[in-house]
């Protein structure tokens, strides 16, 4: 399924759609795979526990939800590190200098 050396042919299953075919990076597969898995486990957890109650759709719907929030929360964490490495290489810098 390999279109070339540096690229690969994957079916990405989610939930209880059509499988998803994607072009991706070879060496990327892992990533992809576990984020299919992540979502899938997700998914069969909570339809079976919301089941009778909510649609497929919108279970899938609560776990997009669900990753968008982690992403978020991951996203605002590696800014404020980002903030305090940058603080911290200035006041390093500044120590160095005086030395």
């Amino acid at each position: 399924m390999a279109t070339d050396d540096k690229t690969l042919n994957i079916l990405i299953r989610i939930a209880d759609v059509e499988p998803i075919a994607l072009t991706i990076p070879r060496d990327e597969e892992a990533n992809y795979r576990e984020a299919e898995k992540l979502v899938n486990t997700l998914w069969n957890k909570w339809v079976g526990r919301f089941e009778g109650e909510n649609s497929s759709q919108s279970t899938m719907a609560m776990v997009a939800f669900q990753f968008a929030r982690l992403y978020s929360k991951a996203y605002n964490q590696n800014v404020a590190v980002n903030n305090f490495l940058t603080t911290f290489e200035q006041q390093l810098n500044d120590v160095v200098v005086k030395i």
